[in-house]
């Protein structure tokens, strides 16, 4: 039984180890790999010198060996045993490390007991304890300090070119660059992007506002995206879409150190009735270190078309907000996860109406797009995959100066 524990416990942890090492998104996970795959050399040997201890005792430390290889064997499927209870949801996984883990600990207590000779107990102690600190320390970063680690995220910034005038004088156009920088150290998948422009009346009172009036104005900022300020005389009316458009690919990647610029441009007539124009920039990502985007991130329904879409989005659509939906299976960064959890898909859903656009991505399992997470669950899954909407705007340009062309 003793070899047989140690032998599940070497294919188990070799498994593992060497997707870890091979593949791990970051180097502690590859870290974590090796260390997997030294300890299910251990146990391999463990097993090998619990056969001689029992049988043939050809070599006088092989029950120091086999007692060394039952330690480490208890010590790794005990904590994969917790990393699964308290991440995984497969239930399989959690029988099958509790089986190994209770094993390994009748296997420790069965080598004791048969007074194992033991040449430097104090050397033999010293090295299980710094080995477990490592492992311990190991298991600590990986699942406690990684996931709340100092968050980096990309910038972009808006800045607009010279406003150009058609050849009758009719239009005019405004071009804008859009530059996304990454100056940290990870790169990030690109879910989702949006550019929109709204236009803006801001017609001028013949008189100063009075203090109630600035009131009704500040109890608009809660139910808009635009916190139009407290004037004396302006007199700012909601916003209206110009234009919006998808500025980058979906599945696209921005790497670390890396810049992507474009340019788009708005046209309007040039008796257009806006007084104002003002510019939005949104990127969804996700960081490449928190998980593996499997290619290509699809198409899969409009909000009005006849696929099934999620209850909240019809609900949307029927406030004036039509959806463009997007789907990719994602994978974890660690082996363990990848099995032990059930398989995530992300959705980035691009969406617009009268009152502007935007982007949002969301990470779920399979028949859950339904349903509305809470704050507590939306944060848990931004943090654990490392998901960021980054934003820029409004940047505003007045049109007098364009529209008294002639």
């Amino acid at each position: 039984m003793i070899v047989l524990v140690l032998l599940m416990t070497t294919l188990v942890l070799a498994w593992l180890g060497r997707a870890d090492f091979v593949h791990g998104l970051t180097f502690p996970a590859r870290i974590t790999g090796a260390v997997l795959l030294v300890v299910s050399f251990t146990t391999l040997v463990g097993a090998v010198a619990v056969l001689d201890h029992y049988i043939r005792q050809s070599f006088p430390y092989s029950g120091m060996v086999a007692l060394i290889g039952t330690f480490a064997a208890l010590l790794t499927n005990a904590m994969l045993l917790v990393q699964t209870v308290n991440d995984g949801e497969s239930a399989g996984y959690r029988v099958l490390f509790g089986a190994l883990t209770a094993g390994s600990a009748y296997a420790v207590f069965a080598v004791w007991r048969t007074s194992v000779v033991i040449p430097a107990p104090k050397r033999v102690a010293a090295a299980l304890i710094v080995s477990s600190v490592i492992a311990t320390a190991n298991f600590g970063y990986q699942n406690l300090y990684q996931p709340y680690q100092r968050q980096t995220q990309p910038l972009i910034t808006l800045s607009m070119g010279k406003p150009v005038l058609s050849k009758d004088r009719k239009a005019f156009a405004v071009p804008v660059d859009i530059t996304i920088r990454n100056h940290g150290d990870v790169g990030f998948y690109v879910l989702g992007t949006e550019f929109h422009a709204m236009g803006k009346k801001v017609p001028l009172s013949s008189k100063d506002r009075l203090r109630q009036q600035w009131r009704t104005d500040a109890e608009q900022w809660p139910n808009s995206s635009d916190m139009n300020p407290l004037s004396r005389r302006e007199i700012h009316q909601p916003g209206q879409l110009v234009e919006a458009k998808q500025w980058m690919f979906n599945g696209n990647w921005v790497e670390s150190n890396d810049t992507y610029a474009t340019r788009v441009v708005v046209q309007l007539p040039m008796n257009t009735k806006y007084d104002q124009v003002a510019f939005y920039a949104t990127a969804s990502l996700a960081r490449k270190d928190r998980l593996v985007l499997k290619s290509p991130l699809d198409f899969v329904a409009y909000s009005w078309g006849r696929e099934k879409v999620p209850g909240w989005v019809k609900k949307q659509q029927r406030r004036g907000f039509d959806s463009l939906i997007y789907r990719a299976r994602v994978h974890e960064n660690n082996a363990l996860d990848e099995h032990t959890r059930d398989p995530r898909f992300i959705t980035a859903y691009w969406q617009f109406g009268t009152q502007g656009a935007w982007v949002y991505s969301s990470i779920t399992r399979k028949g859950e797009g339904n349903r509305i997470p809470t704050v507590e669950e939306n944060r848990e899954v931004s943090s654990r995959y490392g998901l960021i909407d980054v934003r820029t705007g409004p940047v505003e340009r007045t049109l007098w100066d364009i529209k008294s062309q002639r």
